[in-house]
């Protein structure tokens, strides 16, 4: 099974990072939305032989243009081996932090996807750029602006997603699906695969199932246990959004959701990771040695996925024991 790693490194250093990870056996690297920009270290790690991935870029904010493009400089750096993925967020990032529109996000989401689609397949082949969708219209494109075949081919597009609108309407019209990290094999088996097949309709064409673990490993008991306290404050801030309650509700723990939400207003962060007790620790992550996190990976998700991507929050994880997951896995 491919395995991707977080790109977790000071920007300067994101090139040399990704080697070394290259170096541990790690097939990519993958960045998300977080304090810093999600492509910037992507375009400094592609002179490293891993492939690249956003998972992922924020859709709403930016113009399709603007995915294409950048996924199509991206795609040529790295040689062929960078994938767009893209997520919607929740309204009050994209309204209040990212200053953008919020509305109808499956049909938004389909609409942006179609889109980026319709100018790669512009560029790549030659076809008059025609899209006139519910939210983008793109029917200008000059010589000028226009740079032509990709000789590495155009980028897949991938969608981020959890509930079963959005995930359906990803298999409808991209190139893959990114699992989101909050998720429990129950959930994901009975609700994500269910969308996925709904949404092919019995279709043939190729369609990638990458998903994401959080993983809370260590070589040791100590280390371990570690882990373990430091992913119960992640699972916290994601069991407080109320997208997230499904996960939570097929696990019968949907009264958790507005309580850690209500501590979420009040800033009791500590309070909230309280809450979070060793059976769901044990359902949201996957943890233990590498070997174990490994097997549990393989257990939850092997059968249905083409790769994964691992997730080490809050705390430090030694590059021998990425070494040892990543073999364990390549097994």
């Amino acid at each position: 099974m491919p395995v991707d790693i977080w790109l977790n490194a000071p920007l300067a250093e994101s090139a040399s990072r990704a080697a070394e990870l290259r170096a541990l056996g790690v097939d990519g690297v993958f960045t998300f939305e977080g304090a810093h920009d999600v492509f910037m270290p992507l375009t400094l790690a592609a002179t490293a032989d891993v492939d690249l991935m956003t998972n992922v870029a924020m859709a709403f904010p930016r113009s399709p243009m603007h995915l294409a493009h950048t996924a199509w400089d991206l795609q040529s750096l790295s040689g062929g081996r960078f994938r767009l993925g893209l997520g919607s967020q929740i309204r009050p990032h994209i309204e209040r932090r990212y200053g953008s529109v919020w509305s109808e996000p499956v049909e938004r989401m389909r609409d942006t996807v179609l889109a980026v689609q319709a100018i790669l397949r512009a560029w790549q082949h030659g076809e008059r750029l025609d899209y006139r969708g519910r939210f983008w219209q793109h029917t200008l494109m000059t010589p000028q602006f226009d740079p032509g075949p990709n000789p590495c081919g155009v980028p897949p597009v991938l969608v981020g997603a959890l509930g079963p609108r959005m995930t359906e309407m990803a298999a409808e019209v991209a190139d893959g699906l990114l699992v989101m990290p909050f998720n429990t094999e129950r959930h994901f088996r009975e609700r994500t695969l269910a969308a996925v097949d709904k949404g092919l309709a019995g279709s043939e064409r190729p369609f990638e199932i990458i998903v994401e673990a959080i993983v809370a490993m260590g070589d040791s008991e100590e280390r371990v246990a570690g882990a373990r306290l430091a992913v119960r404050n992640l699972l916290a801030f994601y069991g407080s959004t109320p997208a997230y309650r499904p996960v939570l509700e097929v696990e019968g723990w949907a009264d958790l959701q507005p309580e850690l939400n209500s501590l979420s207003k009040q800033g009791r962060w500590r309070d909230m990771a309280g809450l979070i007790d060793d059976s769901m620790v044990d359902a949201l992550t996957v943890s233990g040695s590498p070997a174990d996190c490994a097997r549990r990976i393989r257990t939850r998700f092997g059968d249905s996925v083409s790769r994964v991507c691992c997730y080490f929050p809050g705390y430090q994880v030694a590059d021998a024991e990425i070494a040892g997951l990543v073999a364990a896995l390549h097994s």
